[in-house]
């Protein structure tokens, strides 16, 4: 029998930004989600709009697994995992084994398969999944700051701050043609 995806599953169980007060609780899984999702548009738009050779799938693909460990390690809020260079370090290398757990949880002839995308070996793809992952959070925020939760204002400029700091032109294309939206109620999304 094996687990790999009865863990994997689990990522709904954990819960994101557990440090600031949401409106809206957040879980791995559904960020995976999104992050699959903005992983592919930026896939798109770098092949698309800029001619760079991309493979959305890929991308897509890899940003479903970008955060499998935390099934093991748990969220690790960005303020305490940054906090200096040693923790970062560290936790780094419990994301390592922890994915190395993973995949020993997978038959031997799938984890070929896996392991590109649990380790994100391509640093092109890695490139876009930060990215897209750096979006997501961006996303959250503006959503919170439309519900009034100002609790989200300084995250949100920083990370803003980050993605332009990126300097990729997906990034910026997507932020110039996407960005606004997310702060649209429902009304103003069917509004023409």
């Amino acid at each position: 029998m094996y687990k790999f995806f009865a863990y994997i599953s689990r990522m709904k169980y954990i819960t994101r930004w557990s440090l600031m007060r949401n409106s809206v609780s957040e879980n791995t899984q559904e960020h995976s989600h999104m992050v699959a999702v903005l992983s592919h548009a930026l896939g798109v738009i770098g092949r698309d709009v800029f001619g760079k050779n991309y493979s959305p799938d890929a991308c897509a693909a890899a940003a479903l697994f970008h955060d499998a460990s935390e099934i093991f390690t748990g969220d690790l809020p960005t303020p305490i995992k940054y906090y200096s260079p040693a923790i970062r370090d560290a936790y780094h290398q419990v994301e390592a084994e922890a994915t190395e757990k993973l995949l020993s949880l997978l038959p031997e002839e799938l984890r070929g398969a896996y392991a590109p995308v649990l380790q994100e070996t391509d640093p092109e793809i890695r490139r876009i999944v930060k990215a897209a992952d750096k979006l997501s959070a961006y996303i959250k925020c503006l959503e919170e700051l439309e519900a009034g939760n100002n609790e989200f204002g300084d995250a949100a400029g920083e990370t803003l701050a980050a993605l332009r700091g990126m300097h990729m032109e997906e990034v910026s294309w997507f932020l110039d043609h996407f960005a606004e939206a997310f702060g649209l109620t429902l009304d103003g999304l069917q509004r023409g």
